[in-house]
């Protein structure tokens, strides 16, 4: 692997399984770690026994030494019903290995006593999510295969020479003894006694998930004959030697399959929900242990990864609500940060999860319907296009009307530009890296920042040269030279790329939501959206013709100069959904479009971006009155 191996021993902390609601603010701990040990006792003894002799010393022992782990974290568990016979179970399985017994009885009677506990200590082993191997492949690439390879045969240059060596993931038998949670498991706490290091601090839960189905599919066919679809409940706890053993190895393969790729038909909204309740609730367990900063990077990916996916959809059902909610989604992280008594978090995220029940229930459930699904589609699009939309209609228009074709096609490669690079970005994200939702909102708030102060300086440059001579100066000076059309192509450039990787990554989430039903309305509102906007950069061009020059400058100067305090204002948000620095409402109107939010600091930097253009503006009042003296 290659980030440094870090292990604690047996008393890793545990990685925070998802639990019932009722217990999900109060995970226990030592069930993920004992079960953990299960899976890896069913995966690995098998091999260490033939005809009731060790036929792997090294190994052997090495379950021994589990079994004895084992023995002290089920002995640790809080006392329920169920409690002594899960102690019974442990010490008949370290009878039974210190028999040597056959491999596939113990491998049974581990799986069975992990069935179990887990059912004791509601330790979910089920995903919220679908993961998806496309996401998993660059994490691999990232952590994994230094140690395992490219292509997971345990044949990567960093393991060369270590002992045990990294496991051979292609290897079916073996496998085929491990479950998907086992994988997951797995990559969160690693291996106690190897170099396999625990990466459940570098890689968040869907991560984890995602990067244990792209592992699966090292092991598995390239197609199988399927009679069968597993939901992925049963992908994610079952093992392909479980389904063999019950259905056949024809069920087996086309369970390898399926588990290697679950199928991501719909993503609705009921499920990026409830990640981000069961995330907020992991949150809250973390600053009742003390760790504040857990805390607040797990309230941070809980918004970013769930229910700012669903934002735009709800938007479109009950604006009021979707504020309410973000709003009572910010508190919640802004009293982790504030450290604030536990019991005030605890009611800031009860509130919270009101809010959440009540999105769910007005976003109905796992999918959106036909006609939720053409009204998000054209909303997402003329919603994040209009601001670029007025940016560049406005340039072309102002060139257009000034005889500066030359300069028009550098707009235009600015925008085509931003187009591919957006295109680009997206497909990086996708296949080649992963981009959390935080480096999202980074780079949107940055870009946003960026464009602010650059629309600024084009309001302000052109009501410099609202007057004939001034533009004819310019024109003759700096214009026709290449500095300006730069300058031009530049902000086309930002005011575009801004705007579509957000929009690309919002019809993403929109098409799993509406599922195959909903595609084509999704769709045909994009392609409305579409031409709501061409239509709007049509009249901006045609009615600037008519106007005279020096009111059509103005008119340009004072819209870029209004769109550059929009620009900051939502720059600021995007940098606090970030996580970068933190929020403090006030009383104060709020109106999206306008990005215009109650927030201290997002008015602030509107307050700043008005200032600047008030300075501005005076000072060439100020220049003009000079001249005509």
């Amino acid at each position: 692997m290659s980030f440094p191996a870090r292990f604690l021993g047996w008393l890793l902390l545990p990685v925070l399984a998802l639990f019932s609601s009722s217990l999900l603010a109060e995970p226990v701990e030592g069930a993920a770690q004992a079960l953990h040990l299960l899976d890896y006792i069913a995966a690995d003894y098998p091999a260490t026994v033939a005809d009731g002799k060790v036929v792997e010393d090294s190994e052997y022992r090495e379950q021994v030494e589990f079994l004895g782990a084992l023995h002290g974290l089920v002995n640790g568990l809080p006392a329920r019903a169920g409690r002594d016979a899960l102690e019974r179970g442990v010490a008949d399985l370290q009878q039974a290995v210190a028999s040597h017994e056959d491999g596939a009885l113990v491998a049974r009677q581990a799986r069975q006593l992990g069935a179990s506990l887990a059912a004791l200590y509601e330790v979910s082993q089920a995903p919220l999510i679908t993961p998806d191997p496309a996401r998993g492949a660059p994490l691999y690439a990232q952590t994994c295969s230094v140690c395992h390879g490219d292509s997971g045969a345990g044949d990567g240059p960093a393991g060369i020479g270590l002992d045990p060596a990294p496991s051979n993931l292609r290897d079916a038998v073996r496998m085929g003894r491990l479950s998907l949670y086992d994988l997951y498991n797995t990559v969160g706490l690693g291996v106690s006694g190897t170099d396999m290091p625990a990466f459940a601090e570098l890689l968040d839960e869907r991560q984890r998930w995602d990067l244990a189905v792209y592992i699966a599919s090292f092991s598995a066919p390239a197609t199988a004959a399927a009679d069968k679809t597993w939901n992925i409940a049963e992908l994610a706890r079952q093992t392909p030697a479980e389904v063999e053993a019950s259905d056949g190895p024809q069920a087996a393969a086309a369970f390898r399959v399926q588990r290697a790729k679950p199928p991501q038909a719909q993503r609705g909204p009921a499920q990026l929900l409830d990640y981000t309740r069961s995330t907020l609730d992991k949150s809250l367990a973390a600053y009742a242990s003390g760790d504040r900063d857990q805390a607040y990077d797990l309230s941070v990916a809980a918004y970013l990864e769930g229910f700012e996916l669903v934002e735009s959809s709800l938007d479109n059902v009950d604006a009021a609500l979707r504020k309410d909610t973000e709003k009572s989604l910010m508190a919640y992280r802004q009293a982790v940060q504030d450290s604030l008594p536990q019991e005030q978090v605890k009611q800031r995220l009860d509130l919270a999860k009101v809010k959440l029940q009540a999105s769910a229930e007005a976003l109905g459930g796992d999918g959106l319907s036909v006609s939720l699904s053409y009204i998000s589609g054209l909303l997402i699009l003329l919603r994040e296009g209009l601001e670029a939309i007025l940016v560049l209609a406005a340039i072309l228009a102002f060139l257009r009307n000034t005889g500066q074709e030359s300069a028009v096609r550098s707009v235009n490669v600015g925008w085509g530009l931003a187009l591919l690079a957006g295109l680009g970005t997206w497909a990086l994200a996708a296949y080649v890296i992963d981009v959390s939702g935080a480096q999202r909102e980074l780079l949107e708030g940055a870009t946003a920042l960026f464009a602010s102060v650059m629309v600024l300086w084009l309001g302000v440059w052109m009501h410099d040269r609202r007057h004939a001579a001034a533009w004819q100066d310019y024109v003759k000076s700096s214009l026709v030279s290449g500095g300006g059309r730069f300058g031009f192509a530049v902000l086309a450039f930002f005011s575009v790329y801004r705007e579509l990787f957000e929009v690309i990554l919002f019809y993403e989430t929109l098409w799993l939501q509406a599922g195959p039903a909903g595609h084509n309305a999704v769709l045909a509102g994009g392609a409305t959206a579409l031409v709501l906007l061409l239509g709007l950069a049509w009249v901006i061009l045609r009615g600037s013709a008519k106007l005279p020059l020096a009111l059509f400058f103005s008119i340009n100067a004072a819209l870029l100069c209004a769109l550059s305090v929009v620009f900051a204002g939502h720059g600021v948000k995007a940098l606090q959904e970030a996580g970068i620095f933190g929020t403090h409402p006030v009383n104060f109107f709020e109106f999206d479009w306008l990005g215009i939010h109650a927030d201290a600091w997002s008015l602030s930097a509107q307050a700043l971006a008005l200032l600047a253009v008030v300075v501005l503006y005076g000072r060439s009042r100020l220049q003009e009155r000079r001249a005509q003296v």
